[in-house]
């Protein structure tokens, strides 16, 4: 593994640590892989997130990438990730970027969906948090997202702005590139991920028993790896 240092714009470090797999060929795959608020990139090497992706011998290089929770707040986490992590690794010969995002990390691999589409080939939501309780609650008490009405979104409200993103979307529009998602039923973020289904195809979407952890997130990780869901890709 190698730990790179990429410095950004506003002076920011971000962090990547990078896992390439053996033997692999002339067509690449590359997963770029975002933890949530308070975790660290180590943290998706420590709870064998790449381990499980060695295990089946899937030719998939990862890095794995520090956001810093700024870039989450400002609105700036696509841009950093476009300029810093994605572009670069496109000009290195990485054919198909998919994105994988936890938590928070999941917000982040959502609004690079919303923004640069034709940069990845797909990207995997793993408990996604897509905004505060009180903003799905609004969403859910409408009736979910045909029925709910943003009203004025102020700007820098990066949350409204996704989760009405979203609304205008039709269910199968995020066939491109395709979005999967994986939740575990008492996550305390599941509401959010109830809404996001009314817009994926059922075959996309993972649950299992569990809450907002590590032991729920690698469980749903092994069922999609091994519901090939890289097979677009590989």
């Amino acid at each position: 593994m190698t730990v790179l240092a990429q410095g950004t714009a506003n002076g920011s470090i971000m962090h990547v640590i990078q896992d390439i797999a053996p033997g692999r060929g002339t067509q690449r795959t590359l997963l770029v892989a975002l933890p949530g608020a308070g975790d660290r990139a180590q943290d998706l090497i420590d709870q064998q997130f790449v381990q499980a992706l060695r295990e089946r011998q899937l030719p998939v290089d990862v890095f794995a990438v520090d956001v810093q929770l700024d870039n989450y707040l400002d609105g700036n986490v696509v841009r950093q990730l476009a300029d810093k992590v994605i572009t670069p690794a496109q000009e290195a010969g990485w054919h198909s970027i998919w994105l994988m995002g936890i938590s928070l990390g999941g917000m982040g691999a959502l609004a690079y969906v919303r923004e640069r589409p034709r940069d990845i080939a797909g990207a995997i939501l793993l408990a996604p948090f897509l905004g505060t309780r009180g903003l799905i609650a609004e969403v859910t008490r409408a009736g979910g997202l045909d029925l709910w009405h943003p009203g004025a979104i102020a700007q820098g409200d990066e949350e409204r702005h996704l989760v009405a993103w979203l609304k205008y979307k039709q269910a199968g529009d995020l066939d491109t590139p395709p979005v999967y998602l994986g939740y575990g039923h008492e996550d305390r973020f599941a509401a959010a991920s109830q809404l996001l289904s009314q817009r994926l195809q059922a075959e996309r979407i993972v649950t299992a028993a569990g809450g907002h952890d590590w032991p729920t997130w690698l469980a749903l990780w092994c069922r999609m790896l091994d519901h090939r869901v890289f097979a677009l890709a590989l």
